[in-house]
């Protein structure tokens, strides 16, 4: 058993019968919720769109090297240039390097979850480097000195109070301050930070083969400011995010927005074509985009796992997930949670250390229904089991119960060789503490429904 493995049964616990916490994120899912189905009205066939989405990113996935060469002809045609990262920390020295060659002493960054990925601000701090999350949640997070929660919600495990009581605490304001009235002194915080600061770091959502532009998609214009007023953008984004045309966008775009927050689309919606040009007035005069592998491929290589890499970030599997809303983002111990984080991270960090992520699950298949790109989430935590399974990474315990579970339900004679009675003491014996202490243990009835029917034909021939 793994640390993380302790530390999320621990974790999970704790926030599972924290009924105040699980209140504050019910509410939250709530709304998105009555927001999602509000939004899906847009749509009159809504199963053509995902169907189109998937079968455009099956294509992509099928012919990754294919269009990642074209975008990068085309975003290096624009003036871009391209650092490729086959590890997190190829993608951290090649960050590194370029601020250090430009004496980068401030960083503005957009909310990226790729970013969180690379534990990057923990990397700029090391440097002496002042990193600002400019995003209104990301910046209660990084105030708070936490991680983001959730993919779509950073902060969503705060309420109100806990925002002004942290912000009065941090930055003396006053108790009785709306969230209006907090909006409100971020964004004058920050201003000035966007107007001096030597780079702006972003992710991407989307990257263009056809036209080598990136996109950026959010909803309060810090994602605006932070890639055109400061001299240098960097941008960091998975190799998956390819989408082949332009054209595309007209169904991404909308599916993201719908399945993510409930809206036709979002506020702001960029589309990055190169640093400024000698006619242009706005822009980078520099633009990095930094490509990162960092074990994509391994899951690329699996036939059937590589459905995962076709996610577009909305995340609406963990706000459908049951577990998810009871144990919350933080027991993951992962950038990436819910259903979709259980099925990729065990392969971006290891089956021996996040394999248990897997059985994080009660395989209802709602996380598949939800899903935007029609990804068989449930179905392929199915197989991350199986994978864990074949490569022996479960307990001696498990295996034995397993085994010989096995072999008493291969033959109906070995299931009826006890009684009821017994039956239910061998369960209590192997089972009870592996079941846990607040469920009741399933009872076998005193016949099973095989000796029921065999009664009842012998009545039945009797006559």
């Amino acid at each position: 058993m793994s640390e993380y493995y302790k530390k999320f049964l621990k974790d999970s616990e704790q926030v599972a019968f924290d009924t105040f916490h699980r209140e504050k994120i019910n509410n939250t899912i709530e709304k998105y919720n009555i927001a999602v189905r509000s939004g899906k009205r847009q749509y009159e066939n809504l199963d053509l769109a995902k169907n189109r989405a998937a079968g455009i990113k099956h294509k992509v996935l099928e012919n990754l090297d294919k269009y990642l060469y074209e975008f990068e002809l085309n975003f290096e045609n624009n003036g871009g240039r391209i650092i490729w990262a086959p590890s997190a920390s190829d993608a951290l020295k090649a960050i590194v390097a370029i601020l250090k060659r430009n004496k980068a002493k401030l960083v503005v960054k957009s909310k990226s979850m790729i970013t969180e990925e690379l534990e990057l601000n923990k990397v700029l701090e090391n440097e002496s480097i002042e990193t600002l999350e400019t995003d209104l949640g990301e910046f209660i997070v990084q105030v708070a000195n936490e991680k983001p929660y959730h993919i779509v919600t950073p902060a969503m495990h705060k309420s109100k109070e806990e925002v002004v009581e942290l912000f009065s605490e941090k930055f003396g304001i006053d108790k009785s301050s709306t969230p209006e009235q907090i909006s409100a002194f971020v964004r004058e915080k920050l201003r000035d930070k966007f107007i001096n600061a030597d780079v702006g770091i972003t992710g991407v959502n989307f990257l263009i083969a056809e036209t080598g532009s990136l996109v950026l998609t959010e909803n309060e214009g810090n994602g605006v400011l932070t890639s055109s007023i400061p001299k240098i953008h960097i941008a960091i984004s998975g190799i998956e995010k390819i989408i082949p045309t332009l054209r595309d966008l007209d169904l991404f775009l909308p599916l993201l927005a719908v399945h993510g927050t409930g809206q036709n689309i979002t506020a702001y919606n960029s589309i990055i074509s190169g640093p400024k040009q000698n006619d242009e007035t706005d822009g980078p005069e520099e633009l990095y985009l930094v490509l990162l592998d960092n074990r994509r491929t391994e899951i690329l290589k699996h036939k059937e796992l590589r459905r995962s890499l076709s996610c577009i970030r909305c995340g609406a599997c963990l706000n459908a997930c049951p577990v998810y809303k009871n144990v919350g983002g933080y027991t993951y111990n992962s950038t990436y949670t819910g259903p979709i984080g259980a099925i990729i991270t065990p392969h971006l960090r290891g089956m021996n250390e996040f394999g248990h992520l897997s059985f994080a699950s009660t395989l209802c298949g709602k996380c598949t229904e939800v899903c935007p790109v029609n990804i068989n989430l449930h179905e392929l935590l199915l197989i991350n089991r199986q994978e864990l399974v074949k490569f022996g990474i479960v307990s001696k315990k498990e295996r034995q119960a397993q085994k010989w579970t096995y072999r008493v339900l291969k033959k109906r004679k070995r299931m009826e060789i006890a009684n009821a009675t017994l039956k239910n003491r061998a369960i209590n014996l192997l089972f009870k503490k592996t079941w846990g202490p607040r469920r009741t243990l399933p009872v076998f009835a005193e016949k099973s429904f095989n000796k029921i029917w065999e009664e009842k034909n012998k009545e039945k021939n009797k006559r």
